[in-house]
């Protein structure tokens, strides 16, 4: 038995059978992530296994992959699963992998694991955010910490972690080092835009960030190809107590749900002895 849901003006099947009306519209997309990951044809032709000629008739709208071949395409550009989800639609076929709220009861296993990570690292702050940098967890020590040296910002701004950094309500009133840091978050952001793509969640937040009043325009030059430093340390001033810290990233491995896949855990870690005796005694 095939089924069929509506996405746009066609039918897409679930059976994952063949559509017979040829479309450009996955052709255009696939093009698009081609570009975005600086492949010529012959380099995703040969990583995907397909002829040049094949995967110039897909991008051309001259041939309509299978359900297989988009799924191979995706794998070959390494495009994330929510994306993966949208070539598949723009073939005419449903989406593969599913989008769980994080509170669903079958998420039940991937919040156990966010809420270890979260307690386990106390008295230090850690919280896990999705792909648009949203806090979705937080544990006593980032709620803590945020309350000490931020009592007066919007709660809406401490939900967001570009925000938090680089809104001049935020942290930047107490880092010492803001520019240094403000760049390596725009460095950052600008990275995982790359990765997602050209609908990326990410470079909307940030372009959302940039252009907010105080934000230095010279930050939206920065760009993805600049070498990092080892370690960016955020230099906090809070009472008189000068403090330092970094953060670790924590994903998840080999997922197959997109919620699961945006999640990671950002964890904040004490420079030196100073603050971690400061964090502690909070």
């Amino acid at each position: 038995m095939t089924s069929e849901v509506m996405f746009g003006a066609r039918p897409l099947r679930h059976d994952g059978g063949v559509q017979t009306q040829t479309t450009g519209a996955f052709g255009a997309l696939l093009r698009e992530w081609r570009v975005a990951r600086r492949m010529t044809q012959e380099q995703l032709a040969d990583d995907a296994e397909v002829s040049t000629r094949h995967l110039s008739y897909i991008e051309n709208g001259r041939a309509q992959p299978s359900r297989e071949m988009v799924l191979v395409l995706a794998s070959a550009l390494d495009v994330p699963l929510r994306e993966r989800n949208m070539l598949l639609a723009s073939a005419g076929f449903a989406p593969v992998y599913r989008e769980t709220e994080l509170d669903a009861p079958e998420m039940a296993p991937v919040r156990q694991a966010i809420e270890l990570l979260l307690a386990r690292h106390e008295p230090y702050g850690a919280v896990c955010v999705d792909a648009a940098w949203n806090v979705r967890r937080a544990n006593q020590g980032a709620t803590r910490l945020l309350a000490r040296i931020a009592p007066d910002a919007p709660p809406e701004l401490l939900s967001n972690v570009m925000r938090m950094t680089l809104d001049p309500r935020g942290l930047r009133r107490f880092c010492v080092n803001w520019e240094e840091v403000a760049f390596a978050v725009v460095e950052r952001a600008h990275r995982e835009a790359l990765a997602e793509g050209p609908r990326s969640t990410t470079a909307r937040v940030l372009a959302e960030v940039l252009a907010l009043d105080g934000v230095p325009r010279r930050l939206a030059r920065a760009s993805p190809a600049t070498a990092m430093p080892l370690v960016v340390p955020l230099h906090l001033r809070v009472e008189g107590v000068d403090l330092a810290l970094f953060s670790t990233i924590t994903t998840l491995g080999t997922p197959a749900d997109v919620t699961a896949q945006e999640l990671r855990v950002e964890s904040w870690f004490p420079a030196d002895e100073r603050t971690a005796e400061w964090l502690r005694a909070l």
